[in-house]
């Protein structure tokens, strides 16, 4: 029943962008010896400009690495694709976050992976595969979000949304100085601004509104599916990575805090400490380092017991997921699966060749704009 209203609700929302668009042109193309129409006709044009389906496009700023670029990667990518039951890839980018994710862009709504070099670096073989898997499972046709309907009906608002956030900038401060020059005149002028800018603003809170309820009563009857669809990804995950790299990915989501702390404290070492002092110089090691600091968190974190007995330890100052621990404990109890998907020392030096030239242009995009903390 959600998932029939979720498809309801995204109909709904192309419907009125279609409908919107439609009166756009009407009144500006009939009214056009008007003054009145076709103005109101631009307002409802840019409402449905606002609301209009994107299409979707890589991240100029990340790097970009195609099938032939990276052959041995693409090659256990296709695998990991083949065991989900989905499409293949047609491009990798990388970024600094520690996050696996799949995207579509273009009008064919291809498929690109961004890969989070940090998550790459500081999980185990096994795990990158666990962690692809999940992000690949996730992203198959029975994922409601990930659908071309309603998943663009939810990126539609989205961007909506920030196309018609509220703008601070819109009021001008004004302190009336009877000594300055023309001061009644300028006050004047400041008034009329800033009603203009209250006007402006209480008219596009009503869309704005509109949007933000719609996007939130989406997410709120996709998440049974959305929900859904991970546990079944993470079924998946375990087939093909195994039950305890896939638990072990699940734990290790909750480091994503710590491990963006370690990488801002290594950018500001290096910049301090540099003797060139460069604000884009690198250590050798920057990632070697990320790395063992990783190690040791989960060291910390697990202590002695097995991987996946009890709930997941989050890191410090991130609170627990109820879901997230319902997971663990599902995969937990479960019978558990080896590993379908492996590789050899040959496969992961020819993938560590290939993601030599993406990991150093990430660090530099790193050493240049800081490292977001999660």
């Amino acid at each position: 029943m959600p998932t029939a209203a979720a498809y309801a609700v995204a109909g709904l929302v192309h419907l009125v962008t279609a409908a919107l668009f439609t009166l756009s042109l009407l009144l500006i193309v009939v009214g056009f010896r008007t003054v009145s129409q076709p103005l109101i006709g631009l307002v409802v044009l840019a409402l449905a400009v606002a609301l209009r389906p994107r299409v979707g496009r890589l991240d100029p700023g990340l790097p970009t690495l195609r099938p032939s670029d990276a052959p041995a990667l693409f090659r256990l990518l296709d695998e990991v694709a083949d065991a989900c039951g989905v499409r293949h890839l047609d491009a990798v980018q990388f970024g600094p976050a520690f996050s696996v994710t799949v995207t579509r862009y273009g009008i064919r709504r291809r498929r690109c992976l961004v890969l989070g070099i940090p998550l790459w670096v500081a999980c185990p073989p096994q795990q990158r595969i666990a962690a692809v898997t999940q992000a690949l499972a996730c992203s198959a046709p029975r994922s409601i979000r990930s659908g071309a309907f309603v998943g663009m009906a939810l990126e539609s608002l989205t961007a909506g949304l920030r196309t018609l956030r509220a703008n601070g900038n819109t009021h001008i401060e004004w302190t009336n100085d009877p000594t300055a020059y023309r001061a009644d005149y300028a006050a004047s002028g400041v008034h009329r601004f800033n009603a203009r800018a209250r006007s402006s603003e209480w008219l596009l809170w009503i869309p704005r509104t509109a949007m933000a309820a719609t996007a939130r009563l989406l997410l709120r009857l996709t998440l049974p599916a959305t929900r859904d669809s991970q546990l079944e990804a993470d079924d998946t995950t375990a087939r093909t990575a195994s039950s305890e790299a896939a638990i072990a990915a699940l734990n290790d989501q909750h480091l994503a805090r710590a491990i963006g702390v370690e990488t801002h404290r290594l950018v500001i070492e290096t910049k301090t400490l540099s003797r060139k002092r460069s604000a884009t110089a690198s250590r050798p090691d920057f990632w070697e380092s990320v790395a063992h600091h990783a190690a040791v968190l989960r060291e910390n974190r697990d202590g002695d017991r097995p991987t996946g007995a009890g709930t997941p330890v989050p890191a410090p100052d991130v609170t627990p997921d109820p879901f997230d621990a319902l997971r663990v404990a599902r995969l937990a109890d479960h019978p558990r699966h080896p590993a379908t998907i492996r590789l050899d020392e040959a496969g992961l030096t020819r993938i560590a060749d290939e993601l030599r030239v993406p990991g150093q242009a990430v660090l530099s995009n790193i050493m240049r704009d800081g490292a977001a903390v999660a």
